[in-house]
């Protein structure tokens, strides 16, 4: 490993959504590197647009950070092809319509439509969520064996969101096996208060999920009287992203389109 790239890498994963702007001081002893290491770091990110300053004192990432992110090939394979199918989901639906990519032990963000009602004010994509307490994450861990959900648990744990956070192996397991008999994941405030969610896992032509997709809001009834006709457009959407991706769900697997008609807008 070269020290110097594993430096200005290190640098570059300082910054996040909570503290987008840092001082060269804050940096460094985050770091732990000495500030005449860490400004020349910067001055090398900073020429290359990775790094800018606003202001005399802080800096942020730079916009040739965007540039890298358009030609990562999850965007280019995954999200370029699905967000139309994102968009539509989210016109017909009128709640936010979120895409994410299995990162490992985690999912990430790519796409979404956020509704206007959506709690939080900053969006979602770029974000690296829990796969034991998210509908997209647990559609993700409903296609893996009970072994590896396990090792999954062993290395990352069941951290506690809210109150209704799963924090035990076995329930997780047996909510799993719930998913798998009726196709779709749920999100009962597991995350975040007062949001509730319907997922589906996204397959590759390997038939491996790689992602899921997701409806969520604030409205309880995602998860009361509109929960089959969610599950159901959410489920639709995850075999058509499939299809795109090369999957070819069995007939017995399929998913029939739901009705056009959009639902009426809440007054």
């Amino acid at each position: 490993m070269i020290n110097s790239v594993a430096k200005a890498v290190s640098i570059l994963q300082a910054f996040s959504p909570n503290e987008p702007r840092l001082t060269l001081a804050e940096i460094a002893r985050r770091l732990g590197m000495p500030k005449s290491t860490t400004h020349n770091l910067l001055a090398t990110l900073l020429s290359f647009g990775f790094v800018e300053k606003v202001d005399v004192d802080h800096y942020a990432l730079g916009t040739a950070v965007i540039a890298l992110t358009q030609a990562a090939r999850v965007n280019v394979e995954l999200r370029d092809r699905v967000a139309p199918l994102v968009r539509e989901l989210a016109e017909v639906c009128r709640e936010s319509v979120y895409l994410t990519a299995r990162d490992g032990d985690y999912c990430l963000y790519i796409y979404a439509v956020e509704s206007s009602t959506r709690l939080m004010a900053r969006t979602a994509v770029g974000d690296r969520g829990p796969l034991h307490c998210t509908s997209v994450g647990k559609a993700i861990l409903s296609t893996l064996a009970d072994q590896d959900v396990g090792e999954i648990v062993t290395r990352i744990g069941l951290p506690r969101f809210t109150p209704r956070t799963l924090t035990d192996l076995p329930a997780l397991l047996s909510e799993l096996a719930e998913t798998r008999a009726r196709g779709y994941a749920v999100d009962r405030q597991e995350h975040e208060q007062h949001t509730y969610c319907v997922g589906a896992p996204i397959f590759d032509a390997r038939g491996c999920a790689i992602g899921a997709c997701s409806i969520s809001g604030a409205d309880p009834e995602i998860l009361g009287r509109r929960q089959a006709e969610l599950a159901q457009r959410v489920r639709f959407m995850a075999q058509e992203a499939g299809r795109r991706m090369g999957f070819i769900p069995s007939r017995q697997a399929l998913v029939l389109a739901p009705a056009l008609a959009p639902r009426p807008v809440r007054g």
